[in-house]
């Protein structure tokens, strides 16, 4: 198993002056570190307009200083919104970042998340996964050595040459956000690797894994001709310290990454300045539900013995890559960085070990030497805070009990 750590670039209120430069250097500062414990990957999320939950709107700039700064460690759009940026533009920054990092960018790509985000662009939130399979057609052939010209319903571009072009050929590696647990299908079908976030128990994670690779291996319907990636990472809230009650206690607003994107999808468009998001978090938490988040015992939160034992869940039902939480709420930099080392010191090892073993499972699932069972997934679908709060309603479920990370 491998793992990644997970940005989004959280600044609840109140805000100080200084507090987005904090921010930004403190981050840097973890994936150094990650970097030289050994940690696999760095995953930076692109939003925009949504305060507190996410001050992260130019990832490429972000991942291009933590290259600088780091030798490894690969380094994750997670993801580039295609419905908010230009096919071409989206090449070019790709490639100019795999040049800067020596050839260690992942490509992650998803459709935004809510009308607050997308409305500015022009684009409805309704057809936003139609516009992100026309711009993932038109993006894939830029990075190839020749001209290149699409003409589709969302995007049309004159034969021109996209430069540079990235170090990785065909191109760095392709994954989408599966922000809908059913979404893990379609980037089965789709050929793309999988960024998820957490199942909700053991037999969830076997049926959606399974359905991934059934996807993957018999009905497989790419977009266009781009290399195909295979993999399911998934996002999970983490706090490593010595004891259970310590990394609770230490990941207490870790809750809020679940809560705020929710609320903007269930609200928007937001108004800019209207709302306290960390006051209303609050008092969602003093209600029955959001008590019931915040006891709930999930993510990798806890002892090392304790997250020990979960993640041998992950490595049971053959995910390939664990997405670790950290940077959310209010968690401080001193806590980051000693959950990062201890887990590192504790915990990572043996299961990067196992890598060998879960890489010789997955070759034979892919040749078609083991079969896969077809499990029905119906019954382990799950709402994630961005589900669309109409989609809500139909499936007569309140807001507010949404509680799994996207």
């Amino acid at each position: 198993m491998k793992f990644g750590i997970f940005y989004e670039l959280q600044l609840p209120r109140p805000w100080g002056p200084d507090d987005e430069h904090r921010l930004v250097k403190d981050a840097l500062a973890q994936v150094e570190l990650a970097d030289q414990l050994g940690f696999d990957y760095a995953w930076e999320v692109e939003h925009h307009f949504l305060e507190e939950y996410s001050h992260s709107s130019a990832p490429e700039v972000f991942l291009a200083a933590a290259s600088q700064r780091t030798k490894r460690i690969r380094l994750g759009h997670g993801i580039i919104q295609l419905p908010t940026n230009h096919p071409a533009r989206v090449a070019e920054r790709v490639s100019m970042l795999d040049l800067v990092s020596d050839g260690r960018v992942e490509f992650g790509i998803g459709e935004g998340s809510s009308v607050t985000e997308l409305h500015p662009f022009e684009r409805r939130f309704r057809d936003k996964r139609a516009v992100w399979e026309d711009a993932v057609r038109a993006i894939m052939p830029m990075f190839g050595d020749h001209g290149v010209e699409y003409h589709g319903e969302y995007f049309d571009f004159p034969l021109r040459n996209v430069l540079p072009k990235p170090i990785q050929k065909p191109h760095p590696p392709l994954w989408v956000a599966c922000s809908q647990l059913e979404t893990i299908e379609m980037a089965g079908r789709r050929g793309i690797g999988a960024l998820g976030f957490q199942f909700v128990s053991a037999e969830a994670a076997r049926a959606w894994v399974h359905a991934y690779y059934n996807a993957f291996t018999k009905h497989l319907e790419k977009l266009g001709d781009y290399q195909a990636n295979p993999a399911i990472a998934i996002v999970s809230g983490f706090m490593c310290a010595k004891t259970d009650e310590e990394a609770r206690k230490r990941a207490e607003g870790w809750t809020f990454f679940q809560f705020s994107l929710m609320y903007y999808n269930t609200h928007g468009p937001v108004v800019p300045y209207t709302v306290n998001l960390w006051d209303e978090y609050q008092t969602w938490r003093q209600t029955p539900k959001g008590e019931e988040a915040g006891s709930r015992s999930t993510g990798l939160i806890g002892s090392p013995a304790t997250i020990r034992e979960r993640l041998q869940k992950f490595v049971d039902s053959g995910v390939d890559q664990i997405i670790l939480l950290n940077q959310a709420g209010k968690n401080t930099h001193e806590h980051i960085c000693e959950s990062l080392e201890l887990f590192a010191a504790e915990v990572m090892p043996e299961f990067h070990a196992m890598e060998p073993k879960h890489q010789e499972w997955k070759r034979g699932v892919l040749a078609g030497e083991i079969m896969l069972d077809e499990i029905d997934t119906k019954p382990y679908w799950a709402p994630s805070n961005q589900t669309p709060s109409s989609r809500l309603k139909a499936e007569g479920i309140a807001p507010a009990t949404v509680g799994s990370p996207g």
